[in-house]
C-alpha cells in the first residue's frame, strides 16, 4: 500500500502558526485582543514586560498571520486579523487557535490592567469634552456636520419604523441631543445616556427647547443601565465609537441591552490617517474598518443589516450600519 506524501508547501505554511503561538504569554496575548486593540506600551504594562521584549513577541506573531498592525496616527496597535478566509488552510488554522484561547478565561489580574487602560482612555476622552463642551458642534463639524449622518440614519430607522412596533430607544453619547427628536418621535420612551455632564447639559437644553417630554437623560456608561436592567427595542450610536476606549464593548453590551428583534444603529467613521483629529476632535482612534464592527456586532450575537457608505469632500467616510438581535434571544 503506497502512501501519499504530504503536502510539503502546506506543512511548511502550518508550522510558523503553530510556533508562534506555542508560548503561554503569546496565548494570553491573543486572548486580551479578542476584541480589543492595544499599542506596544498598553500591551507592556498588561503583562509587566519590557518594550523590546513586547515588541519582539508581536513582531513574531505578525509574521505568523496571528495577529495584524493596525496605525493609529503615529502610533502603532495591534489587533486580531480582520481577513481570515474559509478555504485557506493557514486562516482554518488561526481561527482554530483562536477559538481554542477563547475558552479559557482571562485571570483576574489581567481583567483589573485592561480596565484600567480603558479607565485612562475614557479619562482622556472626559476631559477634552470637558475643555471643548461649548465649542462641540464646530469641532465635530471639522470632520463631519451633524445632517450628513443623522439625515441618512433618521431615514433608515424611519424606513424600519413602519414595520416595528418600538416602544423603547436608548441613544448612546447624544452630544448636543440633536438626534433625540427623532427618536422622541419614533417611540414613547427614550434615555439618553452619556457619561459627559457637559454634553448632558446640552442634551438637556435641547430636550427643554423642544419639548421632548419622553426622553429621560442619565449620567453614566452603558454598565449603568445594564445594573438597572433596562431593555431597549432600538438602540443608536452616532458618531460615538470613535470616541470610546472599548468600541467593541459597545456592541456587546448594546446587545445584552436590547429586547429580542431589537434593532442597533451605528454610524462612525471609516478608518482614515486623518491624525490631527485626535488633538482636535478628543477622537481615540482613527476610524474603523468595516469587517471590523461587523466582526465586534457577530460576536455579540447581532446579525448585519443594510450598510451604507458616505464619502465627504474633506477625505472621510461615513458608514451607518445596522444590525439586529434575533428574537429567540432574551
Amino acid at each position: 500500500m503506497t502512501h501519499t506524501p504530504a503536502d510539503s508547501s502546506s506543512v511548511d505554511t502550518l508550522a510558523p502558526i503553530y510556533k508562534a503561538s506555542g508560548d503561554p504569554l503569546r496565548l494570553e496575548i491573543l486572548r486580551v485582543l479578542r476584541r480589543d486593540t492595544f499599542g506596544v506600551l498598553e500591551l507592556s504594562q498588561l503583562f509587566d514586560m519590557r518594550q523590546s521584549g513586547m515588541s519582539h513577541h508581536l513582531k513574531v506573531m505578525h509574521k505568523a498571520g496571528l495577529l495584524e498592525p493596525q496605525r493609529e496616527g503615529n502610533a502603532i496597535f495591534y489587533r486580531r486579523p480582520l481577513h481570515l478566509e474559509s478555504n485557506k488552510l493557514a486562516d482554518q488554522t488561526v481561527r482554530q487557535v483562536f477559538e481554542m484561547v477563547d475558552q479559557i478565561a482571562l485571570p483576574k489580574h489581567l481583567q483589573q490592567r485592561i480596565e484600567a487602560i480603558r479607565t485612562q482612555r475614557a479619562s482622556q476622552s472626559q476631559a477634552f469634552f470637558a475643555r471643548h463642551a461649548e465649542q462641540f458642534r464646530e469641532q465635530q463639524e471639522l470632520i463631519a456636520a451633524f445632517d450628513l449622518y443623522a439625515e441618512p440614519v433618521a431615514a433608515l430607522i424611519r424606513q424600519r419604523a413602519v414595520r416595528q412596533q418600538w416602544e423603547t430607544a436608548l441613544e448612546i453619547g447624544p452630544g448636543e441631543g440633536g438626534f433625540l427628536p427623532v427618536l422622541a418621535e419614533l417611540c414613547p420612551q427614550v434615555v439618553a445616556l452619556d457619561n459627559s455632564r457637559d454634553m448632558l447639559a446640552k442634551a438637556t437644553r435641547t430636550c427643554i427647547e423642544e419639548k421632548l417630554n419622553n426622553v429621560d437623560l442619565i449620567e453614566g456608561v452603558t454598565d449603568t443601565l445594564l445594573a438597572r436592567g433596562d431593555a431597549f427595542d432600538l438602540v443608536v450610536a452616532n458618531m460615538v465609537l470613535h470616541h470610546v476606549p472599548s468600541p467593541a464593548d459597545i456592541l456587546l453590551d448594546a446587545a445584552a441591552l436590547m429586547n429580542g428583534g431589537g434593532c442597533l444603529v451605528v454610524s462612525d467613521l471609516c478608518s482614515h490617517d486623518q491624525d490631527w483629529a485626535k488633538e482636535n476632535c478628543g477622537d481615540l482612534w482613527l476610524g474603523f474598518e468595516p469587517e471590523e464592527i461587523t466582526a465586534w456586532a457577530n460576536d455579540a450575537g447581532l446579525t448585519a443589516g443594510e450598510s451604507l457608505f458616505i464619502g465627504l469632500r474633506n477625505g472621510f467616510q461615513v458608514q451607518v450600519r445596522e444590525f439586529w438581535k434575533s428574537s429567540g434571544h432574551p
